[in-house]
């Protein structure tokens, strides 16, 4: 783990030959999961990326694949052209978006009649511990219509003297699974959610509404939830109520950058993950310095309002119009593939031309608040993508320098930290909500996960104060493996849990040992930046990159 003798061997070694995403399959022991395939030689040079095209399961579960080659220098992350691998997370995006709640317990699910049961409508401060949930399929094809026991604030004996029903339900339907929990605090705390996502509760808070999307999708599309709705953690939601926003996210340069920079799951090709730390903190804005105008963020609030008010509206009157269903016939009609007859009853149920049309001008509105209307997706996907690499560049380079285009300033520049260098555009008539400007230090990034609060404070802290990962790891910290595979491992973790860049000592501190321990860490963190696992921000950060 020597830092010299990695960086050397870096500056010295180029890729001649790649596979970034193939399947490999165990017939004997039944595994299948997917690899990466490299090698290395001294010296610069350019190699051959092979990339899957497609693949088909045999009749011996054996898998057909169809690869692409290509030409040029291989990056870290095996890709040929734009390296979008050393795109850093702005700070213009931090701290807005989380992961939903996760529950750890089925049984805080209740049906809309189970909720009129235990008392919701008649019992008094219930509707606040009693809310619409939704999940990914939710999203992605029809809302099961469920709610959710929320009692995040509520202490047990809270719970059972104003909600005697409730806390009988939930110590019949979650305690007894609980019980059986390995973590301490899980069965501890069993009335409230496994990661109850208080950071997110802050980001929200004020807020009539909040962009989503799915982690997981086939499409990557984005919506607006109410307030009152609350996520499950198979969505990412977006603490934003601008119209722009949602318009900028649900264009097709955002969809290229999320699909260049996501995860694949499963065996087989076709869903991607949006992992927030590069799909969305990494993603860099339109503003004043790229072209956008009061004119052209009005433009783009507007479809952006239409194509949301369209999909809900088509959803709600016809079962078979689902996201996945209507995106699955755009992508045909924009393709020329012929429409099965079950394709050409989503068209003519979920009017997917009108949806089509509002996207076209969706798209053409937002390159051109980028300043690149010269463009033509998706021939010019490889220009794009380099184009949203230099402006991130740009954009890291004048964070540097304290200057932030913050999204939402009133909440992420409460610290007074950096100053504002966007465009003063038109505010949207409801973007903040009546959000309170007393919502917390607010230069702290989301992390993505959580810890358990009771009586609206997080352990160890205010309510008032954000779940900071450095902060959280120095409370609780681990124990230094003994082998190296583990510690790698280890700090891989870290980096990734962090969701934020994070310094030698933020992440020494996640770890407890005695002894000459922390001299590993410089090496092990250089071979994680050779892996592609992270990448150093400045001289003294790292950063995960998402995968």
């Amino acid at each position: 783990f020597n830092r010299r003798v990695v960086q050397a061997a870096l500056a010295d070694i180029h890729l001649p030959f790649a596979i970034a995403d193939h399947p490999w399959v165990d017939g004997a022991n039944g595994a299948a999961v997917r690899i990466a395939m490299t090698v290395g030689a001294r010296g610069a040079g350019d190699g051959t990326l092979l990339t899957v095209q497609s693949e088909e399961p045999g009749e011996h579960g054996e898998v057909k694949v169809d690869l692409s080659s290509s030409s040029g220098l291989i990056h870290a992350d095996l890709s040929i052209g734009a390296n979008v691998a050393t795109a850093s997370s702005l700070l213009a995006c931090c701290d807005i978006s989380s992961p939903g709640v996760k529950l750890h317990g089925a049984g805080f699910i209740v049906t809309a009649e189970e909720a009129q049961a235990l008392g919701l409508g008649s019992t008094p401060g219930l509707e606040q511990h009693i809310r619409t949930y939704r999940n990914g399929r939710d999203l992605a094809s029809a809302p099961r219509d469920v709610m959710v026991i929320d009692l995040f604030g509520l202490d047990a004996d809270t719970v059972r003297s104003r909600f005697p029903a409730v806390y009988q339900w939930v110590a019949a339907h979650v305690k007894p699974e609980r019980d059986q929990n390995n973590r301490a605090i899980y069965r501890d705390k069993w009335w409230l959610f496994g990661e109850p996502r208080h950071v997110l509760r802050q980001q929200l808070k004020g807020l009539p509404r909040y962009i989503a999307t799915v982690v997981t999708a086939k499409h990557r599309a984005f919506q607006f939830l109410s307030s009152n709705v609350l996520a499950d953690d198979a969505l990412i939601c977006i603490a934003s109520n601008d119209a722009l926003h949602l318009g900028i996210l649900s264009s097709s340069l955002h969809a290229v950058w999320a699909l260049a920079n996501g995860g694949s799951i499963g065996m087989y090709i076709g869903n991607v993950r949006y992992l927030k730390s590069r799909c969305f903190e990494a993603f860099a804005f339109p503003s004043d310095d790229t072209g956008l105008t009061l004119a052209l963020t009005e433009r783009i609030r507007s479809l952006a309002e239409q194509i949301d008010a369209h999909r809900k509206a088509r959803q709600a009157a016809h079962a078979d119009a689902t996201i996945t269903g209507m995106y699955n016939v755009l992508e045909k009609i924009r393709n020329g593939e012929a429409l099965t007859a079950k394709d050409k009853t989503i068209n003519d149920h979920a009017l997917v031309g009108v949806l089509q049309s509002l996207h076209d001008e969706l798209d053409s509105a937002v390159l051109q608040a980028y300043g690149w209307a010269d463009l033509k997706l998706p021939a010019d996907t490889e220009t794009l993508l380099i184009r949203l690499v230099d402006l991130n560049t740009r954009r890291a380079a004048e964070e540097a320098t304290g200057t932030v285009r913050w999204l939402r300033p009133s909440f992420q520049h409460a610290s007074g930290q950096g100053t504002q260098a966007s465009l003063d555009v038109a505010p949207d008539a409801s973007a903040e909500g009546g959000e309170s400007e007393d919502s917390g230090d607010s230069n702290e990034s989301a992390n993505d996960t959580d810890t358990h609060t009771e009586g609206g404070k997080a352990a160890g802290g205010s309510s008032k104060t954000r779940a900071n990962p450095a902060r959280n790891a120095a409370i609780a910290p681990q124990p230094w493996p003994s082998e190296a595979p583990a510690q790698i491992k280890a700090v891989a973790d870290v980096l990734a849990q962090a969701g934020t860049a994070l310094k030698l000592e933020d992440i020494a501190a996640s770890f407890t040992a005695r002894g000459r321990w922390r001299e590993r860490l410089p090496g092990i963190l250089d071979l994680l930046v050779a892996l592609g696992r992270a990448r150093p921000q400045g001289d003294t950060s790292w950063v995960d990159v998402g995968r």
